[in-house]
């Protein structure tokens, strides 16, 4: 019985029946077609064969060497001061090799944001950080371009470990690295999750491997079969580190901490540190560097809207919602894994294509609608808090709480999710008369506004062709006091 509901649920998710409705009313909904964004920082696709990444005769060092990368179209959308009130630093500046400064340029990274302009000098000199910033302000390549610059090529070990609460940022971080590194000559990356086959990992490290990005249960389970030896690990990233220092993983971090090397470096990264994490820094970082950019706790970029309803409205306000706004890609978050897969068939039979994700789905329809949702296949998601943890889509300008949430954190990642890297986004709630209380409390803690939805929304507010050269002008010429 069990089976029967999962195929079930794969066979909506993975999207590819046209008689489940999933790929149904891709029209209907306003605004333009769904786009796979072109300026997305992350490539899908799988590693480039070693030739192509081998230093040799290829690359020809000179005054012109930049003019030989493969950019993606420059992307024109107006940033705020969260990416732009930076000190004018140039990657440059950090003194990276050539061959590292190529992939972040093909990535489409231009200068160095605020949090990676103060982490990547200190990361490279091997002390430990503490980092507070906000989502979406460049947190990844923050610890990834001073981990791979310091991969020593010629040490067939694993050299650095990055750990992340989800499966879903394993692979997007994996996918960063990889992109980052395929200039390098021969780094070798390797994901591994739960929900995958072990045998594939214990193959594969078998071989080389020099940097592993993991959920914590599976490495420490590879770690304690004595297949991933860590003992040399020189850099420990974790990601989202307030997630992975609650109860959930704590536990399970310590332990990998255990089989590391006395003078391994750690660096911590997320945008909210409750006291577990003060606690771990005590115990585990040795005089560490701290860098707090949240003065603020809010995207400036995203405007932040509610409205009003009862249960029983919440489905109409939604397909009002989707009528009026000009979607690229939206986000809609629920409290339960039932009340997304209830939803999603819900908008399905309104006519707009739907996905949905969520943590008890098999974790090969989980990357596959990962996958498909952030190639722009589909122009809706619907999921549970699974997907509030560092996943960065940059198409995606509308995040929905169909369901409110019950604390100020949740909500913080959940509309992180639109207004990506500087630019605009919205973010809209869906409040009974049971979260009005809740939603007090939560603007209250982040100190922010969220308005009562209008009968018009400005579209200059997330919508990209809307925003003037001008708009971005002003912006740039009266930067916040640092």
């Amino acid at each position: 019985m069990a089976t029967a509901k999962m195929e079930s649920v794969g066979a909506v998710a993975m999207g590819i029946s046209k008689q489940n409705g999933q790929l149904r009313g891709l029209s209907s909904q306003s605004g333009p077609s769904v786009q796979s964004n072109p300026f997305a920082r992350v490539s899908t696709g799988g590693q480039k064969p070693a030739a192509d990444s081998q230093e040799g005769p290829g690359i020809r060092f000179g005054e012109d060497w930049k003019k030989s990368l493969q950019l993606p179209p420059k992307d024109n959308r107006m940033k705020t001061s969260d990416v732009t009130a930076t000190k004018g630093n140039e990657f440059e500046d950090y003194c990276l090799k050539r061959e590292l400064l190529m992939g972040i340029f093909e990535m489409g990274w231009e200068k160095p944001s605020p949090v990676q302009e103060e982490s990547i000098p200190i990361a490279l000199s091997g002390r430990d950080i503490l980092a507070r910033a906000k989502n979406g302000t460049g947190k990844s390549g923050a610890y990834l371009i001073p981990m791979l610059e310091r991969i020593d090529l010629k040490k067939d070990y694993i050299q650095a470990l990055v750990m992340v609460p989800t499966r879903e940022l394993a692979l997007q971080v994996s996918q960063i690295s990889i992109q980052l590194s395929k200039h390098l000559g021969g780094v070798k990356v390797m994901a591994t999750t739960g929900g995958t086959n072990l045998r594939d990992d214990i193959m594969r490290l078998d071989e080389i491997v020099h940097v592993v990005i993991a959920t914590p249960g599976r490495i420490l389970d590879l770690i304690k079969k004595g297949v991933a030896k860590v003992d040399k690990v020189q850099i420990m990233v974790m990601d989202e580190a307030d997630k992975l220092l609650s109860q959930d993983f704590v536990v399970l971090i310590e332990d990998i901490i255990s089989f590391l090397a006395k003078n391994r470096q750690i660096l911590l990264y997320s945008a909210t540190f409750p006291v577990t994490v003060q606690k771990f820094m005590a115990k585990y970082l040795k005089k560490p560097y701290e860098i707090n950019l949240m003065e603020e706790l809010t995207l400036k970029g995203i405007t932040q809207y509610y409205a009003y309803v009862t249960e029983r409205q919440k489905v109409h306000c939604l397909n009002t919602l989707f009528s009026r706004l000009q979607i690229n890609q939206s986000i809609i978050f629920c409290n339960s894994t039932q009340r997304v897969e209830l939803l999603a068939k819900k908008i399905t039979q309104l006519g707009y294509s739907c996905f949905y994700i969520h943590a008890k789905m098999m974790q090969e329809y989980r990357n596959r609608v990962f996958h498909d949702f952030r190639n722009g296949l589909c122009r809706n998601l619907v999921c549970t808090d699974l997907f509030t943890r560092g996943i960065d889509i940059q198409a995606v300008n509308v995040v929905i709480n169909f369901d409110f949430p019950k604390n100020a954190e949740t909500y913080l990642h959940r509309i992180g999710r639109s207004g990506r890297f500087g630019h605009l986004g919205l973010a809209i709630n869906l409040i009974t008369a049971e979260d009005r209380f809740n939603l007090k409390a939560i603007e209250d803690q982040l100190v922010t506004d969220i308005k009562p939805i209008p009968s018009s929304i400005d579209k200059s507010l997330y919508v990209a062709e809307f925003h003037s050269a001008n708009d971005e002008a002003e912006e740039q010429e009266t930067p916040e006091e640092p």
